[in-house]
């Protein structure tokens, strides 16, 4: 089915390329002028060096190959590195035609529907291009944290043109964004388990099954698994279970496929390089290989390959491998920044209990744990990873190799806030994720990986993807305090506000808060701001 799937694929990529050939070629002759965003791209390059030196996926595999994993994963860090901060030119094909010779737009353009122009781009847009690189707009307090509202992102999922269809997306921090896939990876696990085990036995009983899904801890609802047939059927010489129907209409939170997908404010991104191609695409303009198609212009801007699959490759590497959020009180007691005054820390204390007792952390679930730390690109588990690239070349072939992955361990890789001695020996790892005592690792994100309805208040004019319109994935609250504004639109410019927006599931909870007195109120607050981004500057790491 792969293989099949694969050639289907390709042959779709050979098609579209004929076909727009066919129709650039069409509208040279007829006359029609294809408006372009630069009238030399020739002289572009000569004179401008590229911003970028590509990653070949060949040379990170051969590095695995051999035996290198760990020289491996430095290698892709620093080379994710060097590509979110860079500013890309037109030279290295940022940016797209957005009318009148511009290449970069905070409006999305389906009114521009001529040739080669946005509404026409393949893969279609939601959005932008809207900045120069990464760096642009995941740079609060730091380099890869979040943005500002100056930041946020107008999406027209429906390409309507119209401004009452539009929705808005704040620009999240992406500290510890690795952890958060491994944590969904092993959630999925468990909650894939369940849906077996209920069918094994509702064949074995030969009645329906009600199996309550749970994982870490967080509860996804039921799935009710009924036998169709009395008897088992043949496999391909193994026995195989019975042909059940599976009741999902209960299921809560997730897809009904029992895939928990942590990313985006929809929940509707499994894996990180999934999020980084949809951010090169829409935000950047910089189209991967992988998603149009090899030596494919989709956006018409004269460049192809933009960013090649190595390329993609090292941004999920080097964003799975940021350090964790962490606390002022934990800075203060490993000296990193000044003591506390008694006073705060008291009332960072009382507003935990308040945290609690007025039950954010239904939702905002304190810390959950992972069994095995060592996160993998790609990853080991096949709804994580891609089974054909979007653009349709087979990730096995091309180097992407789940039998020879980049692999690290989030308990102890993570290249930034190392805390070191005067003589260079790392004496702790602020950025890498504590163990317990069972060898787990800790993750305190303040999050369930879990969708919810917050009500009327925030809902949408579109269900931008079919969960909802007032629907929404859990924010994790870990660097809360350093990530203002507030919400999937950016509406809130404190917490308080953020608090007050809260509805639908979250009502009583917001109730409790109003009830709560000044003091409590304060506290609560002081506990919030105490969880923040902090990284360490490079020249106090060497």
């Amino acid at each position: 089915m792969k293989k099949l799937r694969f050639w289907y694929s390709l042959l779709w990529s050979i098609r579209l390329s004929l076909f727009l050939g066919l129709f650039v070629a069409i509208l040279f002759w007829s006359g029609i002028e294809v408006s372009a965003m630069v009238t030399n791209l020739q002289l572009v390059n000569t004179l401008h060096e590229s911003a970028v030196t590509h990653v070949e996926q060949s040379d990170l595999l051969a590095l695995v190959v051999d035996g290198q994993a760990k020289n491996a994963f430095e290698e892709a860090f620093e080379l994710g590195d060097q590509l979110f901060a860079t500013l890309f030119s037109t030279a290295d094909g940022v940016g797209a035609n957005v009318g009148q010779g511009q290449q970069f737009t905070r409006v999305p353009r389906a009114d521009l529907n001529g040739p080669g122009e946005w509404a026409n781009h393949f893969p279609l847009r939601v959005t932008g291009p809207n900045a120069q690189g990464c760096v642009s707009c995941h740079n609060q307090p730091f380099e890869d944290g979040a943005g500002s509202a100056a930041a946020d992102i107008i999406r027209d999922p429906l390409h309507t043109a119209h401004l009452g269809s539009f929705i808005k997306r704040n620009t999240p921090h992406l500290f510890a964004i690795g952890a958060v896939q491994r944590l969904a990876e092993e959630m999925t696990e468990e909650l894939h388990s369940i849906r077996d085990r209920a069918q094994e036995e509702a064949c074995q009983r030969g009645n329906s099954i009600q199996a309550p899904l749970s994982a870490k801890g967080i509860r996804f609802g039921t799935i009710t698994v009924t036998p169709l047939a009395d008897e088992q059927r043949e496999g391909d010489g193994d026995r195989e279970p019975c042909r059940v129907n599976i009741d999902t209409s209960e299921v809560n939170g997730i897809d009904a496929d029992l895939v928990v997908r942590p990313l985006q404010w929809k929940g509707n991104r499994a894996f990180v390089r999934h999020f980084n191609r949809d951010a090169s695409h829409n935000e950047l303009g910089m189209q991967p290989a992988e998603d149009v198609g090899d030596d494919l212009d989709g956006d018409f801007d004269g460049v192809v390959n933009e960013m090649t699959i190595g390329d993609q490759t090292v941004l999920a590497i080097y964003l799975a491998a940021q350090p964790r959020p962490t606390t002022r009180t934990e800075l203060a007691s490993l000296g990193l920044i000044d003591q506390l005054p008694a006073e705060e820390i008291q009332a960072i204390r009382r507003g935990e209990e308040v945290f609690q007792r007025i039950g954010c952390a239904v939702c905002h679930t304190p810390e959950l744990k992972i069994d095995n730390p060592i996160f993998s690109e790609p990853s080991q588990n096949p709804h994580y990873r891609d089974d054909v690239f979007p653009g349709g070349q087979d990730p096995v072939s091309r180097g992407v190799d789940p039998t020879h992955p980049i692999i690290f361990d989030l308990t102890h890789d993570q290249p930034d806030n190392q805390i070191k001695d005067s003589e260079g020996n790392i004496v702790f790892r602020l950025g890498s994720l504590e163990r317990d005592r069972q060898g787990r690792a800790v993750v305190a994100l303040f999050g369930d990986l879990k969708r919810h309805d917050l009500g009327p208040g925030l809902a949408e004019p579109i269900d931008e993807v079919g969960t909802g319109a007032s629907v929404f994935l859990t924010e994790n609250l870990w660097g809360v305090g350093s990530t203002a504004p507030y919400l999937h639109d950016g509406r809130a410019t404190t917490l308080t506000e953020a608090i007050l927006e809260h509805g639908g599931e979250a009502a009583s909870s917001r109730a409790d808060f109003l009830a709560l007195s000044l003091e409590a109120e304060q506290d609560l607050l002081a506990f919030l701001n105490n969880m923040v981004l902090f990284k360490i500057a490079e020249e106090e790491e060497e």
